[in-house]
């Protein structure tokens, strides 16, 4: 992959469906045009944060696996292990398999599916991304450049439509008076506003098949960013230009009203469309990144060795896409990943703080290395690791039961870390 797959994969993965839905989240939580801005640019300052953060640890350790390697070499394996073992099981196939549902979910607005019909759709798109990038990275990242071009033209025509059609908001019509906003409002709309960027590292997992990755993924996590925060900021203004303040915190379809308020009833088919087209593409790049970090840790000697072949022929980690496929079906089709996606993907935010915590340790340890250093050092690590941990601590505050189960599980695969370095010392010996 060279630079411009690389951005299409960091813009790709992030935009997906959150930002045609979670603007009434946070709009809900501070109902002010001013408030809405400062959430959604927060969030994407400290988006950038941790973009710079994982650049400068890209650049230093260019090597598959992404996360994985940073937390690995900054703590030891058990850390990356852990990270590894949440992601296959819950964080990386639940959100594939979650992602694949909403894709499915959409199609059902042109063509009526039940229960089973959506789960056979999610799996088939699952299984149709599985195997393009099991004939390659390069397929893959083309395919991910592609729709991210697609979509990005999408969002562009949105915006320009929606301020050179739509009619400008006058008054706010009569309704239910929202709440006001609180500083535990504008926490919790920020959690939203991160989850709504989130998979801006995932292009980390594939450095070895990365053209220059030291100066690559630095390049594409920074660009990407940026991207991202300038459209999802234009994108809330056209919301906020042609629907009332009120609509905006209430809708369940954001995107598909401010496209008929535009456009008149053939808005919601349009953003239907557009939101099929977004998964697709987040979920393109999603299927591409997991399978190189568990191809990491079974060439490291925790997982089992045949995760950590590669195809003669196409030259990508084919038997962990294929396990990751078919782990990821599975959970779409008993619908488990309800349940452990929930319980488990904010885990992802205590790996993050570590991560940024790690770069600091890895400084000190050693000094600064690679191509590249983030701006506003140790500020920029710290202010990112506080946020994230700030999510964590949200998240155990308000669901203290289902939050503590999550993080157990994550902590149970430390047994599990235990059994693959002692059979890996016994084979060493």
């Amino acid at each position: 992959m060279g630079l411009r797959h690389a951005v299409a994969m960091v813009v790709g993965t992030i935009i997906g469906a959150s930002i045609f839905v979670q603007p009434s989240e946070i709009t809900g939580r501070v109902p002010s045009i001013a408030g809405v801005f400062a959430v959604w640019g927060v969030a994407g300052v400290l988006t950038l944060f941790g973009s710079l953060v994982c650049a400068e640890l890209a650049s230093a350790l260019p090597r598959s696996g992404g996360v994985y390697v940073f937390l690995r070499e900054s703590y030891g394996e058990l850390a990356g292990f852990l990270w590894g073992w949440a992601m296959f099981w819950t964080m990386h196939t639940g959100i594939i398999a979650a992602v694949s549902v909403v894709f499915a979910r959409y199609t059902a607005y042109f063509a009526p599916l039940g229960d089973a019909g959506t789960k056979l759709v999610a799996i088939g798109v699952v299984i149709v991304l599985s195997a393009v990038n099991y004939r390659g990275v390069r397929g893959g990242a083309s395919l991910q450049a592609a729709i991210t071009a697609g979509k990005l033209v999408a969002i562009a025509l949105i915006i320009v439509a929606g301020f050179a059609l739509g009619a400008r908001v006058q008054a706010e019509p009569v309704a239910t008076p929202l709440p006001g906003a609180t500083p535990s409002g504008f926490l919790l709309a920020l959690v939203a506003g991160l989850f709504a960027y989130g998979g801006w590292h995932m292009v980390t997992y594939t450095a070895d098949e990365t053209v220059e990755p030291e100066r690559t993924l630095p390049r594409a996590l920074i660009l990407g960013v940026v991207i991202v925060t300038f459209s999802y900021m234009a994108l809330n203004a056209v919301y906020l230009y042609v629907l009332p303040l009120h609509t905006v915190a209430t809708s369940t379809r954001i995107a598909a009203d401010a496209a008929d308020a535009v456009l008149g009833r053939g808005g919601g088919t349009f953003m239907s469309g557009l939101v099929m087209f977004s998964t697709f593409g987040a979920l393109s790049g999603i299927v591409l990144s997991g399978p190189r970090v568990y191809w990491a840790m079974a060439r490291d000697g925790l997982a089992f060795a045949w995760l950590a072949r590669t195809h003669e022929r196409y030259r990508t980690p084919h038997i962990a896409i294929i396990a990751q496929a078919v782990w990821a079906c599975v959970l779409v089709a008993t619908g488990t990943y309800r349940v452990l996606f929930t319980r488990v993907v904010y885990t992802e935010w205590i790996f993050f703080g570590l991560m940024a915590l790690g770069l600091i340790r890895l400084r000190r340890r050693s000094g600064p290395s690679g191509a590249w250093r983030v701006p506003g050092y140790p500020f920029v690590p710290l202010a990112f690791a506080a946020a994230a941990f700030a999510i964590v601590a949200n998240q155990v505050a308000a669901e203290p039961r289902e939050s503590l189960m999550g993080l157990a599980f994550v902590v149970a695969g430390a047994p599990i870390y235990l059994f693959w370095a002692r059979n890996k010392a016994v084979k060493g010996s």
